[in-house]
C-alpha cells in the first residue's frame, strides 16, 4: 500500500486537490460482481462517467470545455473481512479546462451537497440497473429486480460461500448458517462530523464524498 500510495503521488497525480468519492452497493451486486468481474469492470465505467460529468457540469463546462480524472481502488471486503465489494475513486476535485488552443488551467470545484449526491447515487442505481439488465444478469419490474444467473452455479460450492460472507454468516461447519459474531466499538464524537453530510443512499446504494485532501 506504501509502494502504491508513493506511485500515486510521485507519478499520476498532478499537483491539484483531490477528493475520495466511495461507492458500496446492495448485497446482491456485491454477489453478482464476486462471481461475475466482467460486470463490475461495466458498473465501474457508468460510475466514473457519472461523477466526472457532474463535476464538469458543476464547473459551467461542456464536456468538450473540461476533462478530469481519477483513480479507482477496489476494496473487497468490509471491517469485518466480509465479502463487500466497494469502489474508492480518487478524484481529481475539480476540472481542467482547455479552451482556444491555450495550456489546460485547473478549475477547483465546490463541496458536493446532500442534494447533488443524492441526486448521483439515484442516477448511478437507475443507470447500473439499466446495464445490467441489458446484459441479461438483472431482472426487473415495476415492483422488484432480482439477479438472473446461470442455476448450474448452484451444484458449485463457492455460492454458497460467497452469500454467506456478504451476510455476515457461517459458510460451513456445525454452526453453518448461523450469524458471525461481531464486537463493533463507538467512538464518541466530540462534535458533528462534517463528512456525514456527505453521503446519500439510494436502493441500496451508497455515496459518500466527505474526505478531501490539498495537492500532493
Amino acid at each position: 500500500m506504501a509502494e502504491t500510495s508513493a506511485l500515486l503521488a510521485d507519478e499520476v497525480f498532478p499537483d491539484v486537490p483531490l477528493r475520495q468519492w466511495v461507492i458500496s452497493f446492495p448485497f446482491p451486486l456485491r454477489y453478482l460482481f464476486a462471481a461475475h468481474p466482467q460486470a463490475m469492470g461495466k458498473v465501474l465505467g457508468i460510475v466514473y462517467r457519472a461523477i466526472s460529468t457532474h463535476l464538469i457540469h458543476k464547473s459551467e463546462l461542456s464536456l468538450k470545455e473540461g476533462a478530469t480524472g481519477a483513480v479507482t481502488l477496489i476494496q473487497r471486503f468490509g471491517s469485518a473481512l466480509n465479502l463487500n465489494i466497494h469502489f474508492h475513486i480518487l478524484f481529481l476535485d475539480g476540472v481542467y479546462v482547455h479552451r482556444d488552443n491555450r495550456p489546460p488551467r485547473f478549475q477547483r470545484v465546490k463541496a458536493p451537497d446532500k442534494g447533488e449526491l443524492e441526486e448521483l447515487v439515484q442516477l448511478i442505481s437507475q443507470r447500473v440497473g439499466r446495464c445490467l439488465e441489458r446484459q441479461g444478469l438483472l431482472e426487473q419490474d415495476t415492483e422488484s429486480a432480482w439477479l438472473d444467473l446461470d442455476p448450474a452455479e448452484d451444484t458449485d460450492a463457492m455460492p454458497q460461500i460467497l452469500g454467506s460472507s456478504i451476510s455476515y454468516r457461517i459458510a460451513v461447519g456445525p454452526q453453518q448458517g448461523r450469524k458471525a459474531f461481531m464486537i463493533r466499538t463507538i467512538r464518541p464524537l466530540d462534535g458533528p462530523d462534517p463528512g456525514l453530510e456527505r453521503v446519500a443512499r439510494a436502493n441500496g446504494f451508497s455515496l459518500h464524498a466527505g474526505i478531501s485532501c490539498e495537492g500532493i
